[in-house]
């Protein structure tokens, strides 16, 4: 069986996970990896090239785009100029249909594929809350995350001038709402006044009840476990009070990467253009023999 070439891009908490799923993989080998500094080869990376630029690896199929959600769609176009399928984690809710417009152009011009926003939310929540309106069209679905570390919301938060290090909290309030709880380590000579505003002003925060707090040691806070319980009480055909409840209690980067792994393996399997995980066929995920899945599954 010829293996999926995959190129890890970007090595930090969830390129880490990736690297551990690719390597589980049956079908996989891993073409390389892509960090800003790819003099610094810890040991685990031994074994492979480690590269600063996706250009430098040899015979890439698809990129695993372990970056920021802000810088998401910048590596993926210039994967996909260079005729690599793409995968990322964008996470931004309110920019995902304009971010596959623009992916979806630029795969189509190169003949390639991008799965955006491949996560558990968005991504595989997406798809249990598509699975649940199938089930009862009308009613309402409340989705409630946590209480666990948001990596898209803290990667914003250390992204603003005057953070040193940073934790965001999501805290379940009920019905959809959300609390966020951000600790920070600020760098000397910076306001910690200014720089929470600057936090709670950020659009990933603005629509949430925020608290930064400031401590002395963010890495004593650290969890990597987050969570998620999706609930929908709806109408099937004519027959209301239908209910239905999902809960998952998880390690965050571990759970995106094995996603993302298995959304590159489905890149394969599309015709050119952008796709968000619900529109493509559950089958695309799994490795193994399509009527043995069947058999098995079904």
């Amino acid at each position: 069986m010829k293996k999926i070439r995959a190129a890890i891009v970007g090595y930090g908490n969830i390129g880490r996970y990736v690297l551990d799923a690719l390597q589980t993989a049956p079908d996989f080998e891993v073409a390389g990896v892509v960090r800003r500094d790819a003099s610094n080869v810890p040991v685990e990376l031994a074994g492979y090239p480690v590269v600063s630029e996706l250009e430098a690896l040899k015979d890439v199929q698809v990129a695993i785009l372990c970056t920021p959600s802000r810088s998401a769609q910048a590596y993926a176009e210039r994967a996909l100029a260079l005729g690599i399928n793409t995968v990322d984690s964008f996470d931004i809710h309110t920019e995902i249909v304009s971010t596959r417009r623009a992916l979806d152009t630029a795969a189509r011009r190169s003949g390639s594929v991008a799965v955006l926003s491949a996560g558990w939310d968005p991504g595989t929540d997406s798809m249990v809350r598509a699975l649940m309106e199938v089930c009862a069209p009308k009613g309402l679905t409340y989705t409630n995350f946590g209480p666990g570390m948001s990596m898209g919301h803290t990667v914003a938060v250390k992204a603003i001038e005057g953070v040193k290090a940073a934790l965001s909290m999501t805290i379940p309030t009920g019905t959809g709402i959300h609390r966020r709880m951000v600790y920070i380590e600020v760098e000397e000579g910076h306001d910690f006044a200014k720089v929470a505003a600057a936090i709670k002003a950020d659009p990933y925060f603005v629509h949430d009840e925020t608290h930064v707090m400031q401590v002395e040691s963010v890495d004593a806070l650290l969890d990597m476990g987050h969570g998620v319980n999706l609930t929908r009480k709806g109408v099937s055909g004519c027959t209301p009070n239908q209910r239905f409840e999902f809960n998952m209690s998880i390690n965050n980067p571990a759970l995106t990467a094995q996603i993302m792994v298995g959304s590159a393996r489905a890149s394969l399997l599309q015709k050119p253009g952008a796709y968000t995980m619900i529109e493509i066929p559950l089958i695309d995920y799994l490795y193994g023999d399509r009527e043995e899945l069947v058999r098995r599954l079904v």
